[in-house]
């Protein structure tokens, strides 16, 4: 029995892997085998350097024609790269321009100060400037797993932070990000986008992929892909991931 979809697409902290953490060895293994057969996209909201030490080190069992079936949409999928003649090249860069950066971070940094969210010890700046998205994280990128989980169990904090920053940016989109993080990006750009991007640059229709995340809630960062009408599967970490990729495989 073939696939049930022509391309996959994945989040990727905490549905392919631990946030901020490579991808585990039984996920390198299943994913390696998985683009043998089928297209791949991974989107995020991390930057393509996140990308490179979280999966594409530890895909070093996929051939050559394995990574080229492999989509890369890091930024939200404002961002596109793929693997030509032994290299990642970027295809396209939707970048914010300096007005809408710096409104973004001076009003992420007030309302964080504000609301009392500025931490005093973090592991790596509190804003990034991603070029085509300003991210808030409260800890920093680089900060321990378990403490990220501890800042904001609920999603409480972030989720309220989110929805100030929106109301004074209306011109812009605002989403509460991963568990410590506050996305900014121009309006409209989502998950959701990413996969009409996708299916712009790959012919492939919306109708015919899959896309697997841990965030389909309606607060979630996932969340926007369902309107797109896109067949969805929800997981609730890594582990899962691998064992419907292992049943998708059987099945093949």
């Amino acid at each position: 029995m073939p696939l049930p979809a022509r391309l996959i697409a994945f989040d990727l902290d905490d549905t392919l892997a631990p946030s901020k953490s490579p991808l585990p060895p039984q996920m390198s293994d299943v994913l390696a085998r998985l683009l043998g057969r089928v297209p791949v996209a991974i989107i995020s909201g991390g930057q393509i350097e996140q990308f490179r030490t979280q999966i594409i080190a530890h895909l070093t069992q996929a051939a050559d024609d394995a990574l080229g079936r492999l989509h890369l949409m890091p930024v939200t999928g404002t961002q596109y790269f793929r693997y030509v003649d032994g290299e990642w090249r970027r295809e396209y860069a939707d970048d914010l321009g300096p007005d809408e950066k710096q409104r973004a971070l001076a009003v992420l940094e007030e309302l964080a100060r504000e609301f009392g969210l500025w931490e005093a010890e973090t592991w790596g700046p509190i804003l990034e400037d991603r070029g085509s998205q300003i991210t808030f994280s409260a800890l920093g990128q680089a900060a321990p797993v378990d403490l990220k989980k501890a800042w904001d169990p609920t999603g409480e904090k972030k989720n309220r932070l989110a929805a100030t920053v929106q109301e004074r940016l209306p011109d812009l989109s605002v989403r509460s990000g991963g568990s410590t993080s506050v996305d900014i990006t121009r309006k409209g750009i989502d998950k959701g986008y990413a996969l009409g991007r996708l299916e712009q640059v790959t012919g492939i229709p919306i109708a015919e992929m899959i896309f697997v995340g841990d965030r389909l809630d309606p607060e979630g960062n996932d969340f926007p892909v369902i309107r797109t009408g896109v067949a969805i599967h929800a997981v609730t970490g890594w582990e899962d991931t691998v064992d419907y990729l292992e049943s998708l495989l059987a099945e093949d």
